[in-house]
């Protein structure tokens, strides 16, 4: 309990940030009266939890890092995010980027909600669907209405959902002022980012290339976003898997799709047996031949019956 406590007392700022693309990510929606304190887990997995949420975007939370920068072992801590993960609170993916040499990466981002989510949530978030539920485990959405004894907020004080296209340019002002965009700007210049998001252009990058090498003086932000939007058009990503997007196993990265990495753990991990691997006897012996047809070779027809034939000359 001591060392619980501990961890909840450790500042935000001990934790060192990852590389760029990696890192917390903090997933949209989340309750307004979620417990902060998750209660409903153990002590130790609540301090962790805890530790988690209140890290900036970007942190590395890795198992590594986090036995670096908190009172617990990798072992105890493999422990805890297995629980944490179970819970719902904790997913990674497995993503392809485009990076700055023009090439594709395949990156892994680690995806954290104080609100727990089920599966059927989680795989349609990696799916880049932003479901909205309004049953996570003891909370209300934070969509306006109050919870039990709180004060209900007016339709207008309640912000419309937005796209990630649309918060991206939205937020230029903050990274540059002088790409400060109005709201009708932001709505007319959407349709243009979402081709770099279907693309496989990350939120960074784009606002990396938007921003970078800016005159002094931007008198019209709107068509210099424009200009750029259009000049620097990604080329295609490569074609999406038809199978679906990738998740990663909490504990040893291994990928999956979601459905068969239900609290975010593969079979192994979840101490369940691996199942005998299924042999597709024909289709194994109609390769077999094909292999021999393509060297040339050719069964030749038995000489007589096993135990017959011609007689040897005397």
């Amino acid at each position: 309990m001591a060392v619980a406590q501990l961890i909840c007392e450790l500042p935000a700022d001990t934790c060192p940030k990852a590389a760029p693309g990696f890192g917390k990510r903090a997933v949209p929606g989340q309750h307004r009266d979620a417990d902060p304190h998750f209660g409903h887990l153990p002590p130790r997995e609540a301090s962790i939890a805890s530790y988690l949420d209140r890290l900036p975007e970007g942190a590395d939370i890795s198992v590594k890092t986090l036995a670096r920068t908190t009172p617990y072992g990798q072992c105890a801590l493999r422990t805890a995010l297995r629980l944490i993960s179970e819970a719902g609170h904790l997913r990674r993916t497995r993503e392809t980027v485009l990076g700055t040499d023009g090439s594709y990466h395949h990156i892994t981002r680690t995806h954290f909600s104080r609100t727990p989510r089920p599966d059927s949530w989680w795989e349609a978030y990696t799916r880049g669907e932003h479901p909205t539920d309004a049953t996570g485990a003891g909370g209300h959405a934070d969509t306006g209405a109050a919870p039990p004894g709180g004060r209900r907020r007016t339709a207008d004080s309640a912000a419309p959902a937005r796209s990630q296209a649309y918060r991206v340019l939205a937020g230029l002002g903050r990274t540059d002022p002088r790409l400060t965009l109005g709201a009708g700007e932001c709505a007319a210049l959407e349709p243009l980012l979402r081709q770099w998001f279907v693309r496989g252009t990350g939120e960074q990058e784009a606002v990396r290339v938007l921003t970078a090498g800016l005159p002094s003086t931007v008198h019209h932000p709107a068509a210099l976003v424009r200009r750029r939007l259009h000049d620097k058009l990604p080329p295609h990503a490569p074609a999406p898997d038809p199978t679906g997007p990738l998740m990663e196993c909490t504990l040893c990265q291994k990928p999956g799709r979601p459905h068969a990495l239900p609290g975010g753990l593969c079979r192994t991990c979840r101490g369940e047996p691996t199942p005998p691997p299924r042999i597709n006897t024909e289709h194994h012996r109609a390769q077999v031949q094909r292999v021999r047809e393509a060297a040339g070779f050719t069964l030749r027809p038995a000489f007589g019956r096993l135990g017959g034939g011609a007689p040897r000359p005397a």
